[in-house]
């Protein structure tokens, strides 16, 4: 009987903080449609007889901070398989949990996106017989194949990158001087806080110049966008680095109070006086401020969230499920509630807690226990939270073992 080499047990805070952020994009779509800024082609729908800035400064706020949080996470998951498994059981596990969902949904999705969205922007513009002047546009064969990638854009450069990284991570197999050299530079850096945040924020800096904007817009045409890829995969690889100092990840916890609320008052500045600020000006802040927000998370996220709780392994287990299919609710509901008299902010809660409580629901009942819950997360779960505590003890407990 052969022990296996040891295996890295389930990190509960990074698993946590993935889902959170991924469960950020409610909040961020339920609030843009009630934003007083016009997105344009972006995002067509607005309620404009309720809209606030409060809306805006949530949605900004989110956008700073969530998708680098989330690919940083992604990269270090991505090489806990490369490294600890195999590069094809990686791969594997990637081409499942990844592409084939992308696919899968977008083809799934795509007609209710169509629909929602036409529908919703012609009741919130006044248009008479809005169903039938949908029905008009949508109702045809062509609308079931999709023009763009819309929400699920993440997951399409998650494979991109994911396979430049597989490329890079081989080459360097090959290179074990220069890998010990990057991953014992980064060990040094990432245990000072002051120093990792100028060094990442200025790598950050030149990241941005290269690409030749202060702001990377978020690409949902299937012709990849060579700025988005660069600006992402830095995260990414800094996740995938961050792995092989995984024994430095409660390094993080220091100031991480402290960089998370500069993180809010640098945004908060930026975002009350953004007209007053150059290129250069705009650049060094907000490559200062995402790093104070990915450290500063990150840590808090290590610093509360490094137990086991059975609530929020369900929350996590279920967020692939919710962010998947909530972008058609949080689309729809605007419709039904743009004549009720309400201030910007209820409507947006209306539309945020509406859009979770249905989400979750159908996670619950369809999801969890069924095929679907096999297919987004590579096996079936119980719905009872007894359940998944005793799970998570019995697996604490198990050796791993080859016989």
């Amino acid at each position: 009987m052969k022990t296996l080499p040891h295996k890295t047990e389930r990190i509960h805070s990074l698993d946590s903080l993935r889902a959170i952020m991924m469960l950020l994009g409610l909040v961020l779509h339920s609030a843009i449609t009630y934003a007083v800024t016009d997105y344009g082609a972006g995002w067509l729908l607005k309620d404009t007889g309720a809209v606030h800035i409060s809306n805006d400064y949530i949605q900004s706020l989110i956008h700073v901070f969530r998708m680098p949080s989330f690919f940083v996470v992604a990269g270090f998951f991505a090489a806990m398989l490369f490294y600890e498994r195999s590069p094809k059981r990686m791969i594997r596990n990637r081409i499942n949990r990844i592409l084939l969902p992308f696919i899968v949904f977008l083809l799934i999705l795509w007609p209710f996106i169509a629909f929602t969205w036409t529908y919703t922007t012609m009741v919130l513009a006044g248009t008479e017989n809005s169903l039938a002047e949908t029905l008009k546009i949508v109702g045809t064969p062509l609308v079931l194949i999709p023009l763009n990638t819309f929400h699920l854009w993440f997951l399409y450069y998650l494979a991109l990158i994911t396979a430049a990284s597989v490329g890079i991570a081989l080459i360097l197999k090959k290179l074990p001087s220069t890998a010990n050299f990057i991953s014992q530079a980064f060990s040094w850096v990432i245990q000072k806080p002051i120093v990792r945040l100028l060094i990442f924020a200025a790598l950050t800096t030149i990241i941005y110049f290269i690409i030749g904007t202060w702001s990377v817009a978020i690409s949902t045409s299937f012709m990849p966008d060579l700025n988005t890829f660069i600006y992402y995969s830095f995260f990414y690889f800094a996740g995938w680095i961050l792995f092989k100092s995984k024994h430095l990840l409660d390094t993080l916890m220091k100031l991480d109070w402290i960089s998370t609320v500069l993180g809010l008052t640098l945004f908060t500045v930026h975002f009350f006086m953004y007209d007053s600020f150059n290129y250069e000006t705009h650049i060094i802040l907000k490559s200062i401020m995402v790093w104070l927000f990915v450290f500063g998370i990150t840590g808090l996220f290590i610093r509360y969230g490094s137990n086991h709780s059975a609530r929020m392994r369900y929350v996590s287990d279920s967020s692939y499920w919710v962010y998947l299919v909530h972008l058609p609710l949080t689309a729809i509901i605007p419709s039904f509630i743009v004549d009720w008299p309400l201030p910007a902010t209820i409507k947006f809660l209306l539309v945020l807690i509406s859009t979770g409580i249905i989400c979750f629901v159908s996670y619950h009942y369809l999801v969890r226990g069924s095929f679907i819950g096999k297919f987004l997360n590579g096996r079936k779960y119980t719905r009872r939270l007894s359940d998944i505590k005793q799970e998570e003890e019995s697996a604490r407990l198990k050796p791993v073992l080859d016989k």
